[in-house]
This record gives structure tokens, C-alpha cells and sequence, in this order.
């Protein structure tokens, strides 16, 4: 059978109620990453070698950038993207008004605007 492990897949760091509960994922797929994600995870490293041909083509679709049709590898994939850093964007700058270059208090001279 594909991914076999002994161990049951856990991830604190960054879930730390556990998969199950982080409301990112399905039950069904909370399910198949916690029973097959040791696995999963080893093959993502490179510290497990394919056993069959269905974790060789998790393998190829998962590291590849083409439409992923295996199941398994779109639920790690998306696992993947879960635990990446969120990038925020912030609309304000942050700053002293002397590093933006002008004086925005109403004061000085007002010929330039003439």
C-alpha cells in the first residue's frame, strides 16, 4: 500500500490544536494527512525513495507546476501552501516626515504653489 507509516502525521509547529481542529482542511482530508503525511512528507524531502508508482507520480505532479489531478498530492500541496508565511501588505508608511522628502503640516512657504 502508498504511504505507509507507523507513525500518525502531526504538525504543533503550526497547528497547535492539530490538523483536525484548524478548520484549513476537510475532514476527509484531515484524515488522509494525518494517517499518510509522515510519508508524504518524507518523499517531499527526499528522505524516502518511491515505493510504488502512485508515490511516484505524487512525487512528479507535487514538484511540478502543470494541474495536479492525483488527489494525494493536491491535498499536501495544499497543506504546503497553509503553512507558508502569510505575506501582509500594509497601505500606510512608516517613517519620519523628514525621510518622505516633504512637510505636510500646512507650514512654510507658499510661493512654490503660485
Amino acid at each position: 500500500m502508498s504511504f505507509e507509516s507507523e507513525k500518525q502525521f502531526n504538525d504543533f509547529q503550526h497547528f497547535a490544536r492539530g490538523i483536525r481542529r484548524s478548520g484549513e482542511f476537510s475532514i476527509r482530508e484531515s484524515g488522509i494527512l494525518e494517517k499518510c503525511g509522515t510519508a508524504m512528507m518524507e518523499l517531499h524531502l527526499g528522505t524516502r525513495k518511491p515505493a510504488d508508482e502512485t508515490e511516484k507520480v505524487f512525487l512528479e505532479q507535487l514538484h511540478s507546476d502543470d494541474v495536479i489531478t492525483d488527489p494525494n498530492a493536491k491535498i499536501f500541496k495544499k497543506y504546503l501552501q497553509v503553512i507558508q508565511p502569510r505575506r501582509l501588505h500594509r497601505l500606510c508608511s512608516v517613517g519620519a516626515d523628514d525621510e518622505m522628502g516633504g512637510d505636510f503640516g500646512g507650514s512654510g512657504d507658499d510661493s512654490a504653489m503660485d
